[in-house]
């Protein structure tokens, strides 16, 4: 939502706009050029007012000076407003300053009219007071004369009226000259017609300039600069109003639009909680699954995960040295040949993110390349991936296809997911991983503590057993040097030193059980141990059990210890022999498998390889799933006279050797155990092959420190013997210091006594800080005080007796320096189930 701020400018940008254009739509100054008209009317009626009331006065019909005035001052406070209204530019301004200045002339015109008009009436008021009651005499006619004259000026105030009063007022002058009588009242009628002759033509002269001034010019000028401006600004308003519409519509389309993103974000918003949601789910169903039921909870991942995004098809693949596939498909959707084994390699072309996301919404928009028709070959219209290399070398790739329509995966947040969903998928796997070998370590903790109380015990009678075994070797050996020819005897003495020599091949086993004594491991012929295992076999059996043993078309050369591997078919035949009861039938065969993929059984795990497969089957009464999940176990079994350590020593030696063991068995039909044991070499059964010995290691470089120097140049010396480049450290700090100035030198860590426990498990935590991919192996000498998990954080793969011993380290580093990861980093193959393979 990062737009939000923006949109929110945007929108309170608009609406100040709108609140603008709305104020200037409705034309403010309306108001103000009709008040400015209005206004002039009436400065027009006050001047109109002024000149009838002057004219008024002039005819002497007004008598009063006093609508002059108040006519004069109504201009001037008219003239006021209008400066107030009216003055919008400059040229207004001009106009009505013009109109002010008009206004003062006919104020200066009006003032010297009052004073002249008023010396006019008090004359002409004389003049027809005197002219009524004037004395007869012989002037009455001249006076007649003069004042009907003067009349006719009082009408036509033209020169030659003027002249007429002039002439008659010479005559009456000369007239009264010499007549002292009546010289003083004739005196002041000649004064006053003097001043009314004067005064006549200068009052409408007054008049005349009154009327001449431009009143109506200028209020014309006025009003129509007024209009212009009112016509100006009603168009203006106009396109205000038009301006006020389309931003009207631009903000009602601009809010639509937002509601459309807002719509779409909530829509995202509740896409990506919903797949946090299924997310958490496939998340939870790791923690929940059991470890046999992680292919099928990434079946439901992936389907899950294909139903959330809207995807036409989904996929898990692992890609690399262990391929794995997990695939969802939408009914009648179908896989174009390669894929989506081809997925990662299109990915990294694509150029994916730096979280690995490949996003392509719409194939067709693509820029005509190789990857577009590769794409398109594919029947994608759309694509999203997510891609993610490991230590391993292997590629983990999340696809999801969409056909026939774009993808539906768009927004950035859910991109982010598809890591976050691959990233589960990882880590539940992982964790499963860690917690298989958490149990593992603690299995192996709990069986090196039992079989340190079973060593304590046997190491106490070995010795006697192998005395009292030595006096019958001896004996029959003496007695076999002294019997000279009978051959019946010397057969009889044979077989009393072979059966000694048997005993104590296993007393040998019971030390190597409990103690791991030192084996030497050579090629054997498979065939010949199965061989000999049924001659030993024909003797003990029942009278009821038939041995059937089937020969191979195959010679298969192992590598391992005879008396082991003869003890391990010695022990699943008794087994055999116990089940069916004293009547059945035991078969044992070999063959020889090519493994190309890994296979996974239910105790065990074997690599791609060659295999001689030895198998004992019988019919006895079979077993269920509950015995089957513990028949391995130390001191677990089914009968009351039996110990529990048979089938427990058969796998450990099974698994010293790098082998493993499957077991087939349902109640009421028997039981099928198959020894799977590495091939070194096959030929047919009539060549003659003479096998090579055959080292444990190919020149892998270990790690071995103790604090013991004798010691370990003698481990050195093992080590190397067993086909390995040892280097030996007798101080925590030089393996330490070896190990940081070169960490990828080391294939395997062997940590021994260094004085204490604490201090090996101090060492083997730094070590893998250091180098946390590379297998460390614990040397103690008591396993009692150490748990699990502190085996797990010190990232111990394996714990060994201490000193160690040649066939127990050579069966430990057999297993771990086949790789440079631990069982932890092995993540992915560890995943292994039937619908990925």
């Amino acid at each position: 939502m990062r737009v939000a701020p923006v949109a929110w400018i945007v929108v309170a940008g608009l609406v100040l706009l709108l609140s603008w254009l709305s104020v200037r739509a409705v034309n403010p100054e309306a108001e103000q050029f009709d008040r400015s008209l209005t206004e002039i009317d009436h400065f027009s009626m006050l001047e109109n007012a002024l000149y009838r009331d002057v004219y008024s006065v002039r005819t002497g019909t007004l008598r009063n000076y006093d609508p002059l005035v108040r006519e004069i001052d109504a201009l001037h406070d008219s003239l006021r407003r209008l400066r107030s209204i009216s003055v919008i530019d400059d040229e207004t301004k001009a106009a009505v300053d013009r109109l002010a200045d008009s206004v003062d002339r006919q104020e200066h015109l009006v003032e010297h009219f009052k004073s002249e008009n008023a010396l006019l009436h008090n004359s002409l008021s004389f003049f027809v007071r005197f002219s009524a009651h004037s004395p007869s005499t012989d002037l009455n006619p001249t006076i007649g004369a003069t004042a009907a004259a003067m009349l006719q000026l009082t009408l036509d105030t033209s020169p030659a009226a003027a002249q007429e009063v002039q002439n008659r007022l010479d005559q009456l002058r000369q007239m009264t000259a010499g007549q002292t009588e009546v010289a003083a009242s004739v005196e002041a009628l000649l004064a006053h017609g003097g001043l009314l002759h004067d005064l006549l033509p200068s009052v409408d002269n007054r008049l005349r300039a009154l009327r001449a001034l431009p009143r109506k010019e200028e209020q014309d000028a006025l009003r129509g600069l007024v209009l212009i401006r009112e016509t100006a600004s009603r168009n203006a308003a106009r396109r205000y109003r038009g301006a006020l519409y389309a931003t009207s519509l631009f903000l009602v389309g601009f809010l639509a639009y937002l509601a459309i993103q807002l719509k779409s974000r909530a829509n995202a918003l509740q896409r990506r909680a919903a797949f946090e949601h299924v997310i958490a789910r496939i998340s939870m169903r790791f923690i929940n699954a059991r470890p046999q039921d992680l292919g099928r909870e990434i079946d439901h991942a992936v389907a899950a995960l294909a139903a959330c995004v809207g995807s036409d098809r989904a996929y898990f693949v692992v890609s690399g040295a262990c391929h794995h596939l997990h695939l969802w498909c939408r009914p009648g959707t179908s896989l174009p040949a390669g894929w989506p084994q081809r997925a990662a390699e299109l990915a990294d072309r694509l150029d994916p993110t730096d979280d690995g996301v490949v996003h392509v919404p719409q194939v067709k928009r693509l820029p005509i390349s190789e990857e577009k028709a590769m794409l398109t070959a594919l029947g994608l219209d759309g694509w999203a991936c997510v891609i993610s290399p490991s230590k391993d070398g292997s590629v983990v790739t999340l696809g999801f296809d969409a056909i026939g329509r774009p993808c539906r995966i768009t927004a950035p947040g859910e991109l982010n997911l598809l890591r976050m969903a691959l990233d589960t998928i990882v880590h539940g796997l992982t964790r499963h991983t860690m917690e298989k070998e958490r149990t593992r370590l603690e299995a192996n903790l709990r069986r090196a503590r039992r079989l340190e109380r079973i060593g304590t015990f046997t190491s106490g009678i070995a010795h006697n057993f192998n005395n009292i075994l030595g006096g019958i070797l001896g004996h029959s050996e003496v007695m076999e040097e002294r019997l000279g020819t009978d051959a019946r005897l010397i057969r009889h003495l044979a077989s009393i030193r072979r059966g000694a020599e048997r005993a104590r091949d296993l007393i040998d086993q019971i030390l190597a059980f409990g103690r791991r004594r030192d084996a030497r491991p050579r090629t054997l012929n498979a065939q010949a141990l199965i061989t000999e295992a049924a001659v030993l076999l024909t003797v003990a059996l029942p009278e009821g059990i038939e041995l059937v043993v089937d020969e191979p078309s195959v010679i298969a050369i192992v590598s391992g210890e005879p008396a082991q591997l003869q003890q391990v078919i010695l022990n699943l035949c008794n087994n055999a022999v116990q089940a069916m009861e004293g009547q059945g039938r035991v078969a044992i065969d070999m063959e020889v498998h090519d493994l190309e993929v890994t296979r996974r059984f239910a105790h065990d795990e074997l690599q791609p390889g060659r295999y001689a497969c030895i198998t004992v089957s019988d019919t006895g009464r079979g077993m269920d799933e509950a015995t089957l999940s513990r028949i391995f176990e130390p001191f677990f079994t089914t009968r009351s006279s039996g110990n529990g350590l048979g089938l427990a020593t058969v796998i450990e030696i099974v698994r010293e050797h790098n082998g493993a063991i499957h077991v087939q068995s349902r109640p009421g039909e028997g039981s099928r155990f198959e020894v799977w044991l590495p091939c070194v070499a096959t030929s047919e059964p009539a060549a003659e092959l003479e096998a090579p010995e055959v080292a444990v290691g190919h020149g892998e470089t270990v790690l071995i420190v103790a604090s013991d120097g004798v010691r370990v140049l003698r481990d050195e010396e093992m080590l190397a013997a067993l086909g390995f480049e040892p280097v030996g450290f007798t101080t925590a700090e030089a393996a330490l210091a070896a190990c940081r100035a070169k960490p990828d030198r080391f294939d395997v860590f062997i940590v021994g006594y260094l004085g204490s426990c604490a201090l090996s498990l101090e060492l083997a935590t730094a070590l893998h800080a250091v180098a946390a991919d590379v297998p460390i192996v614990l040397g103690t000498r008591s396993t009692e005080e150490i748990g699990a998990d502190t085996l797990v954080a010190a990232g111990i793969s394996d714990v060994v007796r201490w000193p160690v011993v040649a066939e127990e380290i050579a069966a430990t580093l057999a297993r771990r320096s086949g790789s440079r990861t631990g069982s932890t980093r092995r993540v992915l193959a560890l995943a292994a189930t039937p619908s990925m393979r």
